[in-house]
């Protein structure tokens, strides 16, 4: 287990009435470079949470029960080193919202409210995975999106045990360097794994509603609409933007997945991995939820570890990874300098790290004399 980890958190009960978003990409630069991108969007984030490198044979568990216990099969040593945001604050395994391997395998889970269905019951020669361990375990034992594919057909059973009170309401995407990317979907008739997808995920309903819902958006396109010619009249066109002319602005999953899905289509990709990433940046800006207009009530701690809990949801931070480079790079929401760790210095030092997601606001004074 992970030293110092021994606190026990009291069972609360689950917070269900409100709602959180969330927003992933999986994009590809002209040179070749594979990135995947998040936007956290809650009114919260655990204390704790930090950007958390886990070195291989790290142990974890995939599952406790009520009183604290793990389930027999639960402890797991991980084949692949992990880097991705989350906490250490349970017991006996980390806690990781998103993030990246030693293998290049990048992905996290996403709110699915009113949609995720787990089942208790399972096969006993199957590991039990509760929701909010399954980031860890896949990125910990899988190298691949078709070794992820693997584990959720053969090895691990899903199942709906609490913990902390609460059963997360989640689905999960996942991308490597091979460009394919997986959307799993907890549903109740039973899990839903869809391959070969669009790279994009937000929340509720599920992917396949998301998809078929951008026919209704078939008529935007990059490029301006041309003169109109109307009763006799001809009306010049005046100004530019009016190929995106339907597109939905506000912050609704469904607004956000369509608004993905035609930025994906046209954005430019960047030539190199640094320009990937800016661009990847500005596109998770667009579906950025903006603090104060996505009111959810009067703030609650589901736990005594919730910190910074406002009356609003609000893209807490945005995360980028890349691959090939093993970089996993971010951006507060009070600190919007792009930082960046390398996790192939952090497997050199083969030890458990954390950093801060850097919560100060940083500007740059380009005239400051020393």
């Amino acid at each position: 287990m992970i030293e110092g980890q021994n606190r026990k958190i009291p069972e609360k009960p689950e917070r269900t009435e409100f709602e959180t978003g969330c927003s992933a990409i999986a994009w590809k630069t002209e040179d070749g470079k594979h990135l995947w991108g998040r936007n956290y969007d809650f009114n919260k984030i655990a204390q704790g949470s930090r950007l958390t490198y886990l070195p291989e044979k790290t142990r974890f568990c995939t599952c406790e029960e009520k009183d604290g216990e793990l389930k027999e099969n639960a402890v797991q040593e991980s084949r692949h080193a992990v880097l991705g945001v989350g906490t250490l604050l349970l017991k006996d395994s980390p806690v990781l919202y998103e993030g990246i391997n030693e293998k290049g395998l990048m992905g996290g889970q996403l709110y699915y409210r009113e949609f995720a269905h787990f089942e208790r019951e399972y096969k006993k020669e199957k590991i039990p995975l509760q929701p909010v361990f399954a980031v860890m375990y896949f990125l910990a034992e899988c190298a691949s999106v078709e070794e992820v594919i693997q584990h959720i057909e053969t090895k691990v059973a899903l199942i709906g045990e609490r913990i902390l009170g609460a059963l997360p309401n989640v689905h999960w995407i996942f991308t490597d360097k091979s460009g394919k990317t997986v959307i799993i979907e907890p549903d109740r008739d039973g899990i839903k794994i869809y391959r070969n997808t669009m790279g994009i995920l937000t929340n509720s309903p599920g992917y396949e509603w998301h998809r078929t819902n951008l026919l209704n958006y078939s008529q935007i396109e990059e490029k301006d609409r041309e003169t109109l010619y109307i009763n006799g009249e001809e009306i010049k066109q005046c100004f530019s933007g009016t190929g995106a002319l339907g597109m939905p602005g506000d912050w609704s999953s469904v607004s956000r997945f369509v608004r993905l899905a035609f930025l994906k289509k046209y954005y430019v990709k960047g030539s190199t991995e640094e320009e990937g990433v800016t661009n990847l940046f500005h596109i998770l800006q667009h579906v950025a939820f903006p603090l104060g207009l996505i009111e959810v009530g009067d703030p609650v701690e589901v736990t005594p570890y919730d910190t910074k809990t406002t009356p609003y949801d609000y893209t807490v931070y945005t995360a980028v990874m890349c691959a090939e480079s093993l970089r996993y790079y971010w951006i507060s929401h009070k600190n919007m300098r792009v930082q960046y760790v390398d996790m192939e210095e952090l497997i050199k030092e083969n030890k458990i790290q954390q950093f801060e997601l850097g919560e100060e606001i940083d500007f740059l004074c380009r005239n400051k004399k020393e």
